[in-house]
């Protein structure tokens, strides 16, 4: 997992993606501290956890969740614009940026299940963030057949199957979560390019339309490294391109899990319970 690399880089990096000896000494420290702090919150979980609670253990608390991988010497995700910068928004991305804050103040947290979170209701986050390092989870498993290619997501176990033929994409009309993907070879790099994705999910803290192009490309830089690029192309949402990089690393031993999250997801309900609950306590006051 790329943690600890920042999507945007710090502007007093200008072009460098690469961090010095010295720069890269502060990030190890900074990465030694943050796990100091973790184990730190863990100690106080755990003394608070209920029975069954170690490390390990089915409902075990941090710092066990916690995938943090290693440190990088790579200063940001973006590779381009050479600034590694998000181009600036459209206006009109403006303007609609402005108009789901404003939505998003004048209702409460949880008026509705369409209040919370995507996470919270166990749908995917969207195609680029289903390939971004989170906290945990981060299992990527690639399967190639002479015809198609399957990436399944261990977060929220989505599986994309990717047509290897020449098909076009479905109608217009068809808006996915994870949109329509179509692959084709050039030289040794899978390019997989996705359109008919719906306008509900963000790229960093940005909302995209479903005008969006998300292009990806898979080049194997040696027998245990993806290198993987993934280019945003939204018209109506950044002035221009822009393209993240970072390498997927090969783990045999890795397994898997099943990400059950709809199963048992009592979150949700105790969350929107917990909500109604609390406006018949403020009607009773007033």
């Amino acid at each position: 997992a790329m943690v600890g690399v920042p999507m945007q880089r710090d502007e007093k990096l200008g072009l460098r993606n690469w961090l010095t000896a010295e720069e890269y000494a502060q990030r190890e420290a900074e990465f030694a501290h943050q796990e100091e702090l973790d184990n730190a919150d863990f100690e106080l979980e755990n003394a608070a956890s209920t029975p069954g609670g170690a490390v390990g253990g089915p409902v075990s608390p941090p710092p066990h969740w916690l995938e943090r991988g290693e440190p990088q010497r790579q200063a940001s995700l973006i590779v381009d614009p050479p600034d590694g910068r998000m181009p600036p928004l459209t206006e009109s991305a403006q303007l609609r940026q402005a108009e789901l804050r404003a939505a998003a103040a004048a209702r409460g947290p949880a008026d509705s299940y369409t209040d919370r979170s995507l996470y919270d209701r166990c749908i995917p986050g969207g195609l680029v963030g289903s390939m971004m390092p989170v906290i945990y989870n981060n299992g990527v498993l690639i399967v190639q057949s002479p015809r198609h290619v399957a990436i399944t997501n261990e977060m929220i176990h989505e599986t994309r199957i990717v047509p290897l033929d020449g098909r076009p994409h479905v109608g217009t009309a068809i808006r996915q979560w994870l949109g329509d993907s179509r692959g084709r070879w050039e030289g040794d790099t899978l390019v997989v390019e996705t359109t008919n994705l719906n306008d509900r999910t963000n790229v960093g803290s940005a909302r995209h339309s479903d005008a969006v192009t998300v292009t990806e490309r898979f080049t194997r830089a040696d027998a245990d490294t993806l290198e993987y690029r993934v280019t945003i192309d939204d018209p109506l949402t950044w002035t221009a391109p822009w393209t993240m990089q970072f390498p997927l690393k090969r783990d045999d031993g890795y397994g898997m899990f099943e990400y059950a999250c709809h199963e048992g997801n009592l979150a949700m309900f105790n969350i929107l319970s917990g909500h109604r609950a609390d406006e018949r306590a403020a009607a009773r006051s007033r």
